[in-house]
């Protein structure tokens, strides 16, 4: 019963990073892009955790991690340069 929950959470967590990018592609504002990558990043965490449920183990623990840290610094370092224009003062 686990594995038709679990290829059930992969189907949805795949059709809404499908759904993210067709909002990056096709938002009207930059600002929408960006919550939209973001969005993205969460997705992708979701996916590789469930990946490592599937699989059992726990090596895929610093994979979201890793996604999760480049995630942050990404959508912050995108916000400032639409802030301000440079990232690096």
């Amino acid at each position: 019963m686990i594995g038709y929950a679990l290829y059930f959470a992969f189907i949805c967590f795949g059709l809404g990073l499908l759904f993210c990018l067709y909002r990056v592609v096709f938002a009207p504002g930059v600002s929408d892009r960006v919550l939209a990558l973001d969005t993205m990043t969460v997705n992708m965490i979701a996916l590789v955790a469930l990946f490592g449920i599937l699989h059992d183990t726990t090596m895929y623990f610093e994979i979201m991690l890793l996604f999760a840290m480049v995630g942050f610094v990404s959508t912050v370092a995108y916000a400032k340069f639409i802030l301000r224009g440079d990232v690096i003062e």
